[in-house]
């Protein structure tokens, strides 16, 4: 090697065998790496510098005939090599819990050596980048590889702090560089943007990270580079590339166990304040923000479009990560911006066919944004969106009237309480079908928003009107909700509207829905009727019970939240200890306290709750396994629907809509073979005793019914 490096080779004469020579050699000595790799440390490294100085030296002439691919991958083979001897030695010292000289002095050694191949590596790719388009893929495991077995990654080795900065400081600190270098250079771009990329579960968490990496070295690359990586790409039918803020988002979604426990990782240094550790929401909502702040204005189209398709995922913290984002630039921006953005998710809520996640993700967005509008663009909001317009009581249902002025308040208020009371008394007065719930849900809904965010701006009329109208509801609707699950959604809006009156009800009536609510949870409804009868009963704390009906409603009162802690379902055993702490802390019926806790395992669940204690003593490794296979859970499809929960899914049962197709001549068959069933059972009743005096009166409106069908199918 010390021969050859005396070698010259004059660029500008055609000397094409000492060329090919050369190349050999280099080759040749590539090989000779691979043998003794685990024989002589010192020899490999000192190959590898001589293979690395030689390629650089010579550069102008044999760049064409060198296998770059292999030297990469090569290269990239030893830094995992002796990266991973790195962490075994690293273990074994934490395991023995002993400071060994001999192992400390290899680890030393070891760790020297890695970044002699990682330095190698950085300025090999600097030199040849224009030749390495077929090594991006390998460049990219590197990154993941390494980060993937480091803290705080769920699948690192267990190492000390101490041996962990080392490491960082040594070795890590090379990989941020050659990801600088290879930011301006397609390939790469294409290779960690990849749509297809199909990445094992370790290796989510590094790729998140790269992600974030990249972007924030984004702001101080030219616009063109920008650009590349911030738009989406298709170089052909089966290779396309995704935007890095969309890439962002799903690879932040793919790491729920890191979101989960939360893992933590090093915070932004800030003037005049120590750096602490933070989630690892918080590290990438962070440096997107920051991202946001310094993009190129060119970039805002597609982080406008790359910020809405995230808040309509279907996974509830990306939603809550690009909320968080867009709030930001709410805030950061000018008051233009959040207004014109108010006024389009406004659109796009209106727009909603009906009830589905993404309209649920809008309106927390809608809510989240008008607090950051300026006072003159939401008097304008309220002029282009008026409460006094029943048909947009959909979009003041989801706004807190806390966001406007006091003046703006009172108005809104009132024009709302005033619109959805007359839209409840006009379904009262009117055929009262099923089938048009939607529209008394609405109104219940924005009568209830104005309670809980302006009650104090109504005025004594105002509460009775809404409170005569609620009794008015019940009176009707509280027949229908056992034996129709579809009218459970309106009851559920229906009793805290009545809880936030509590103190102004009738006993008799609240003696009424606790009755039916014991009755209803026995059938097991949904868990938006239960957390609203949770609402309704944790208001019960406040209100003193007269001694006349105490033996109608105390009983009831327990049995309804002896059901409720007894449920397994962790959500709703959350609330409803929460219920239970709020009413047992502000009742003055004592002695039903102790009658909610119908058996050991509650009382201990309800004292832990209290005491802040958890009941599953665990450990930190076998929390990192349960949250390891708990991934394979959360990465299942969120729109699979159960046959239980397609039961309770209906909300508009009766209406009337368009079909695009006829219906089937066989659904016709069965909807008639229905029919004649149900008639050959009264028969039946008929023959074993009398029929009861309202019979007849049925039987008539059927027949009724029967007529008008008839006359349709002419």
């Amino acid at each position: 090697m010390e021969l050859l490096d005396m070698v010259c080779m004059d660029p500008l004469v055609d000397e094409n065998d000492d060329i090919l020579n050369m190349v050999i050699v280099i080759h040749s000595l590539l090989d000779i790496c691979l043998v003794i790799s685990s024989i002589d440390s010192a020899f490999h490294a000192n190959t590898w510098k001589f293979i690395i100085k030689q390629s650089l030296k010579h550069q102008s002439v044999i760049k064409n005939q060198l296998k770059h691919k292999d030297i990469i991958t090569s290269l990239c083979e030893d830094i995992l090599f002796s990266f991973h001897s790195c962490l075994q030695l690293a273990e074994q010292m934490t395991q023995s819990d002993t400071q060994d000289n001999a192992d400390y002095r290899l680890f030393h050694k070891t760790l020297k050596l890695c970044r002699f191949f990682a330095n190698s590596l950085l300025h090999y790719t600097k030199e040849f980048l224009t030749f390495l388009s077929d090594s991006c893929c390998t460049l990219h495991q590197l990154y993941l590889q390494v980060h993937s077995k480091l803290p705080p990654s769920l699948y690192a080795t267990t190492i000390s702090k101490a041996q962990q900065e080392e490491i960082a400081g040594a070795f890590l600190v090379t990989l941020d560089p050659l990801i600088t270098q290879l930011l301006t250079f397609q390939p790469f771009i294409q290779v960690v943007l990849d749509s297809q990329l199909d990445l094992p579960c370790e290796l989510q968490f590094p790729q998140c990270l790269l992600l974030v990496a990249i972007m924030d070295k984004l702001p101080s690359q030219p616009e063109d580079v920008q650009v590349l990586w911030c738009t989406e790409g298709q170089l052909s039918e089966a290779t396309a590339r995704v935007s890095l803020l969309k890439a962002i988002f799903y690879s932040f979604e793919q790491c729920s166990g890191e979101l989960s426990l939360p893992v933590r990782l090093q915070g932004v240094k800030t003037k005049g304040q120590a750096q602490v550790a933070v989630t690892l929401y918080q590290h990438v909502c962070v440096h997107l923000c920051t991202f946001i702040a310094s993009a190129h204005p060119s970039l805002f189209p597609e982080l406008d479009a790359a910020l809405l398709n995230a808040v309509l995922s279907t996974k509830m913290i990306t939603s809550l990560l690009a909320m968080d984002a867009w709030c930001f630039l709410a805030r950061y921006g000018t008051a233009e911006i959040c207004a014109h953005h108010v006024t389009i998710v406004a659109h796009l809520i209106k727009s909603c066919p009906g009830e589905c996640y993404q309209l649920t993700n809008l309106s927390i967005l809608l809510r989240r944004l008008f607090f950051f509008m300026a006072p003159p663009h939401q008097a304008e909001f309220i002029q282009k969106f008026s409460p006094k317009e029943a048909e947009n009581l959909s979009l003041w249902q989801y706004i807190s009237f806390q966001a406007l002025s006091a003046d703006l308040r009172k108005q809104t208020a009132d024009e709302v309480t005033r619109t959805g009371t007359t839209q409840c008394r006009e379904w009262l007065s009117s055929g009262r079908t099923l089938g048009e719930l939607e529209s008394l849900n609405t109104a219940l809904s924005a009568l209830l928003t104005v309670c809980n965010s302006a009650g104090e701006a109504l005025d004594i009329g105002q509460q009775t009107e809404i409170t005569e109208v609620g009794s008015q509801l019940w009176a009707f609707l509280n027949k229908q909700v056992t034996g129709q699950p579809y009218v459970q959604q309106t009851f559920s809006l229906l009793l805290p509207l009545l809880g936030f009156f509590i103190q102004t009800l009738d006993p008799q009536l609240i003696s009424q829905v606790l009755t039916l609510q014991t009755s209803l949870l026995k059938l097991e409804p949904p868990d938006h009727t239960c957390l609203a009868v949770l609402d309704f009963v944790s208001s019960l704390g406040k209100l003193f019970i007269p001694q006349a009906i105490q033996d109608k409603i105390l009983p009831n009162l327990s049995c309804i939240f002896a059901l409720l802690l007894a449920d397994r379902n962790w959500l709703l055993e959350q609330h409803t200890l929460e219920a239970f702490t709020l009413f047992a802390e502000g009742t003055n019926h004592e002695e039903i306290v102790p009658q909610c806790l119908s058996s050991e395992e509650t009382k201990n669940k309800v004292v832990s709750f209290l005491e802040k204690t958890g009941l599953i003593d665990e450990t930190d490794a076998a929390r990192v396994e349960r949250v390891k296979q708990e991934r394979g859970i959360f990465s299942e499809p969120f729109v699979k629907v159960t046959a239980e929960e397609a039961r309770w899914s209906s909300l508009q049962p009766c209406a009337k809509r368009a079909r695009h197709e006829p219906p089937l001549e066989e659904e016709y068959r069965a909807a008639v073979q229905t029919a004649a069933g149900a008639l050959e059972a009264i028969e039946l009743l008929l023959q074993k005793s009398p029929a009861p005096d309202w019979l007849l009166m049925k039987m008539e409106v059927l027949q009724g019914k029967i007529q008008k069908l008839k006359r349709c199918s002419l």
